[in-house]
């Protein structure tokens, strides 16, 4: 079976090498995406992941700052909700399309947890 390139020549199917470590799915998660290093321009970009998996995800974004090779602090899923837990990774940019729609497509692999949020407070200062 043949695979076919952008340009419409076939290849053979074993010539093709899947990258990818795991597989991927189609999900859409809320995310809060910055960048780790204090002497590049801050942002904070909150979009929606297009696919995830184990190792990394994959979404557009607006925002033209990304770069192959950029630290990220991730936190994903993000939620704003009182009691929502959110986990917070360190990622590196893997990927970077310019789409037709003006946007750019991201990919980024998780590096490692960096910790586990919890947004809630109960207003109780410490006692002593």
């Amino acid at each position: 079976m043949d695979n076919f390139t952008a340009g419409g020549v076939s290849k053979p199917a074993s010539s093709y090498k899947e990258r990818r470590g795991t597989r991927r799915c189609k999900i859409t998660q809320l995310m809060r995406i910055r960048p780790s290093d204090p002497n590049l321009d801050h942002f904070e970009d909150l979009r929606g992941s297009a696919s995830v998996s184990r190792s990394g995800v994959y979404f557009q974004s607006s925002e033209k700052s990304y770069q192959v090779g950029m630290r990220l602090f991730v936190t994903m899923p993000y939620s704003h909700q009182p009691t929502a837990v959110n986990r917070e990774y360190l990622a590196e940019v893997v990927r970077k399309d310019t789409l037709p729609t003006g946007m750019v497509g991201v990919g980024f692999k998780f590096l490692m947890e960096i910790s586990l949020q919890h947004s809630y407070s109960f207003g109780m200062e410490e006692r002593r």
